[in-house]
């Protein structure tokens, strides 16, 4: 048996949920972060504040990385990276609804 892509492909499709969830977390990441900046407010983590200024860069890491992560890992071991994305974009939302209102 060799160890490859294939392999991770196989266990795409066994934790398909999860992997899903974690890719769309990334994604509604990425457009509250878009929304913040364009509303004016200030993005706190430095590495992103850099990338707001590089679009394609912000898309890549914010993107892309986690697409290419959710298709590496297993599916179990995503359940702390959905955590935290969600924390994240929990944080992001009440930030957003205080500055809105």
């Amino acid at each position: 048996m060799t160890s490859g892509w294939m392999d991770s492909a196989v266990t795409f499709k066994k934790a398909t949920a999860l992997k899903v969830s974690f890719i769309l977390l990334a994604l509604f990441d990425l457009i509250l972060t878009i929304l913040a900046m364009y509303l004016g407010l200030w993005e706190m983590n430095p590495l992103v504040r850099f990338l707001i200024h590089a679009p394609l860069l912000l898309i890549l890491i914010k993107l892309v990385i986690p697409v290419a992560a959710a298709w590496i890992m297993p599916g179990r071991l995503l359940w702390p990276c959905i955590a935290a994305l969600g924390a994240v974009a929990g944080w992001n939302i009440w930030q957003l609804f205080t500055f809105w209102f």
